[in-house]
């Protein structure tokens, strides 16, 4: 059975708006449905440095950690440890030269900034101060490049005005006012596979069965 590792934002990579310690064993469990096998870590830089050896899939569902200390997170736990870092940068190194696959959660879009390897690979983000979203409410997707899936309503956030560093293929839209706002995407990175999914803020964001199913699918893509 392939391995999935999920990181958990917990430290500093924890906020006051995600609570990843509820959405991260609800992906779990969409995970083992599909088929994987599945660890949640909450030390983000302590497992990046030990090495990744061992794991097929890397599922990042984390916040911000430049935010330290801002007003709206002003009991944000600190610094980075850079040694730490420079050992994970290495540890994803690694893991990318080998193809492990990715799949990013909604705040990924935000998360492991000190990793540049990440932020190619997932090749679009939120850019402080140019994106940003609306309040969450029910939001319309429309699949795209998920064969076999129907639009579906959810309740969550929908990011927008994120800045893409390369071409993306995009997997699901949301269409309001007449605008189009790509939600999911993938991306090839060297020889790995890159998901993208903006979706998930909180648990309610799972109890949508469309986005479950989607979840599935990207899941079962990354299986191939």
């Amino acid at each position: 059975m392939s391995v999935a590792l999920i990181l958990s934002g917990a430290g500093r990579y924890s906020d006051p708006w995600h609570p990843f310690p509820r959405t991260s064993p609800l992906l779990a469990d969409i995970a083992r449905n599909a088929g994987w096998e599945v660890s949640i870590s909450e030390d983000i830089d302590g497992r990046l440095a030990s090495g990744l050896g061992d794991v097929d899939l890397l599922i990042v569902n984390a916040g911000d950690p430049w935010r330290v200390g801002d007003e709206a997170n002003p009991a944000h736990p600190g610094p980075v440890d850079e040694g730490l870092v420079r050992d994970g940068i290495l540890g994803l190194e690694e893991a990318f030269a080998r193809g492990i696959r990715v799949l990013g959660i909604h705040s990924a879009a935000s998360s492991l900034r000190d990793y540049p390897q990440m932020r190619e690979a997932l090749a679009g983000e939120w850019a402080p101060g140019h994106s940003w979203h609306p309040p969450l409410s029910e939001l319309v997707i429309t699949p795209v490049a998920a064969v076999g899936l129907e639009p579906f309503a959810v309740e969550d956030e929908r990011y927008t005005d994120l800045v893409f560093t390369d071409d993306v293929e995009v997997m699901a839209n949301c269409i309001q006012e007449e605008s189009t706002y790509p939600l999911a995407w993938k991306h090839t990175f060297g020889s790995s596979q890159v998901v993208v999914d903006t979706l998930g803020h909180d648990e309610r964001s799972y109890q949508s069965p469309g986005h479950v199913d989607l979840l599935t699918y990207i899941l079962g893509f990354l299986g191939n």
